[in-house]
């Protein structure tokens, strides 16, 4: 074999190497970030202000998968390889959840727990009652904020304490709230299921709309994981790919801010 062949095979097996390691490198990240996604943490956006003022439209969370136990819709896709969950351990009142909307199994809804399998929960004049005793309710303030299309709404912010310890500011709206899941009938939170609820009561989607259209009673196995922390945040009017947007659209406060 001549120097040049030589040479040239050497190059060519030296590329065919290189190859190879940069296509393990890749399958192996792969598999590391699915094992990330499945088992330990998943981001999710917050895309609707139903959880105004804890979460806002544009915030981007990880949600751990750990926290409440394995289902089926732990897994990308939901296959059914199982039914209920394995690991269980059943959420805590007051904590901000993650699960699939029970109407179709599919859709990602984010709310609070407020009731628990057994518990009788029911709003009385804007107040929480769960199982018979109100929940303390202390005002907080106001402020101006936007209704959207251009109109604009007074908010009320209180302070709720649950029966755990557990607090949080809701928002309630002047004019343009739905006022009707202020005064509602009494739930009976069936055993296996959870009473999910916003924080901006008057204009959330949640377990006080039992119809077709609503949320009703969460099961245990829809439940995906429990959100823990804001690792990014953007302006309703931004965009996280439009970078050269970032230093007057990041909420740069709210980075790394604990979710409760």
């Amino acid at each position: 074999m001549t120097e040049p062949s030589r040479v040239a095979n050497e190059a060519k097996r030296t590329d065919d190497g290189g190859l190879l390691e940069t296509v393990k490198v890749v399958v192996q990240a792969l598999l590391i970030a699915v094992v990330v996604r499945t088992f330990l943490f998943q981001p999710f956006n917050i895309p609707s202000g139903s959880l105004i003022p804890t979460l806002l439209i544009g915030d981007y969370l990880f949600v751990s998968k750990y926290s409440y136990g394995y289902s089926k819709y732990s897994v990308p896709f939901s296959p059914p390889l199982f039914s209920g969950r394995v690991w269980a351990a059943e959420p805590k009142r007051g904590d901000i959840a993650v699960f699939k909307l029970p109407r179709d199994n599919s859709t990602d809804y984010i709310k609070r727990v407020i009731g628990l399998p057994n518990d009788k929960i029911q709003m009385i004049d804007g107040i929480l009652h769960i199982n018979g005793q109100a929940i303390k309710k202390e005002l907080v303030g106001k402020s101006d904020v936007s209704a959207g299309a251009g109109y604009r709404d007074q908010a009320t912010y209180y302070r709720e304490t649950l029966p755990n310890g557990v607090s949080y500011t809701i928002q309630e709206l002047d004019l343009y709230g739905n006022k009707l899941g202020r005064n509602t009938q009494v739930y009976t939170v069936p055993p296996g299921h959870f009473f999910m609820m916003g924080d901006n009561r008057d204009n959330s989607l949640d377990s006080r709309d039992m119809t077709s259209q609503g949320v009703g009673y969460v099961p245990f196995e829809n439940f995906i994981g429990r959100a823990e922390i804001i690792f990014f945040s953007i302006t309703e009017d931004g965009a996280a790919w439009k970078i050269w947007e970032w230093p007057w659209t990041v909420r740069w406060s709210r980075l790394l801010k604990p979710v409760g």
